[in-house]
């Protein structure tokens, strides 16, 4: 198992909308990113990129939703992160046989290894690793896309 990099930082913030524009105004990213509501995740994100890494600014659409649980816990900021690794099945072996737990995904309602839209993930409790929580993800390598994934392309 080889750890490729990172995918993504999910942040969790109080405000999407708000958090946004601190990020545009003094950081000078994210131009013309428009947040966007995930129904079935139950969160409005916002995803940019700074250099390689995406960044996912996420707002709980109901006060009990994860990322508000987070914000009362700890105050906004890092919830996850996001490892990009080249085989997801030897990643989350190797964790749990060092004594990691996976976590269920809050989206998805699935423990363990499961389909996503970028590609394979599993989730490892908070306390795994100390510090921050990870997910592991597999992106989907050219053809690999299940095809509830894919968009309907316009004629």
């Amino acid at each position: 198992m080889k750890i490729l990099g990172i995918k993504h930082l999910a942040i969790a913030v109080k405000n999407v909308d708000e958090a946004l524009a601190q990020y545009q105004r003094f950081l000078g990213v994210a131009e013309g990113v428009q947040p966007r509501d995930l129904v079935k995740g139950g969160s409005r994100e916002a995803h940019f990129m700074f250099g390689d890494v995406q960044i996912q600014l996420c707002q709980s659409l109901q006060p009990d939703h994860r990322f508000a649980q987070f914000i009362q816990e700890h105050g906004e900021g890092l919830h996850h992160v996001c490892l990009s690794v080249d085989n997801i099945h030897e990643a989350v072996d190797r964790a749990v046989a060092a004594g990691a737990k996976l976590k269920e995904c809050k989206s998805c309602q699935v423990v363990g290894i499961h389909e996503h839209p970028e590609g394979w993930i599993a989730f490892l409790e908070g306390d795994s690793v100390p510090g921050m929580e990870i997910e592991f993800m597999q992106v989907y390598k050219e053809g690999e896309m299940p095809e509830r994934f894919k968009k309907p392309r316009d004629l």
